[in-house]
């Protein structure tokens, strides 16, 4: 069987935020082409169901709990506060990819300022 390296796409954005403003974040992190999976935290995934709808990917629902000190390369101190980590897309995408995933790059923001979006690659 061959062996897919979990691709992810983490999202942190505000309550309200539109697909469109989904997609501009995704797009702007490096676009959706070879994603496996999307992720963001628990209490966020109704917001995401539109854009894992539209391009038919399924979400990784996170806890709180599996971001807090995961290493960032972009720094919210706002997040900080909340979540003990730098940015919630980022650490949603390495926590889902697993154990050793890492960036494809620092998160993106959407043009309206609503969503980020990060991609890390994980060996599965």
């Amino acid at each position: 069987m061959e062996h897919h390296p979990m691709i992810v796409a983490g999202f942190g954005f505000r309550s309200g935020a539109t697909l469109a403003a989904l997609l501009d974040a995704l797009v702007k992190a490096g676009g959706p082409e070879g994603v496996t999976h999307l992720a963001t935290l628990a209490a966020r995934v109704e917001g995401l169901r539109s854009l894992a709808q539209a391009l038919v990917l399924p979400v990784v629902a996170l806890e709180p709990d599996a971001l807090r000190g995961i290493p960032t390369l972009t720094r919210s101190d706002r997040i900080e506060a909340l979540f003990g980590t730098g940015s919630v897309a980022e650490a949603a995408a390495l926590a889902a990819a697993g154990p050793g995933a890492r960036l494809r790059g620092p998160r993106a923001v959407s043009a309206d300022g609503t969503a980020t979006a990060a991609i890390a690659e994980g060996s599965g």
